[in-house]
């Protein structure tokens, strides 16, 4: 059973910066892509960020390209999303998604190829 726990939400101000962390248990988090999608009351969950299970490679969605940096650590079984520069239209259920996957430079962007999902975090971005 794979459990992904995010972290790390809260209340910022327009400009400001948040650290999402999510950690998993369960599974083999080396063997996974994992993925940052969020969702606003009344909209689509939407893909904000990725990284390869090789680390080498990341995606972003084109509203937080610049801003937002994926990044995972395989020893602390964790990935990162570091948010800048946040804007009120980034407020939003943060929540991270896993898949394994054999290709190494692959990054799923669509909901429907994730496996696992955590809970959610919210972040709330003030004016």
């Amino acid at each position: 059973q794979v459990e992904l726990v995010e972290s790390g939400g809260g209340l910022v101000q327009t400009g400001g910066s948040l650290r999402l962390s999510c950690a998993a248990s369960g599974g083999t988090f080396s063997s996974y892509a994992l993925g940052w999608f969020r969702q606003a009351p009344g909209k689509e969950r939407e893909f904000v960020a990725a990284v390869s299970r090789s680390s080498v490679k990341t995606d972003y969605g084109d509203s937080v390209k610049g801003r937002f940096t994926a990044s995972r650590d395989n020893a602390k079984n964790t990935v990162y999303l570091q948010m800048a520069s946040l804007k009120p239209e980034d407020t939003a259920v943060y929540y991270c998604a896993a898949r394994t996957i054999g290709r190494l430079y692959y990054i799923p962007r669509l909901t429907s190829e994730y496996t696992y999902w955590g809970q959610g975090t919210q972040v709330t971005v003030s004016t």
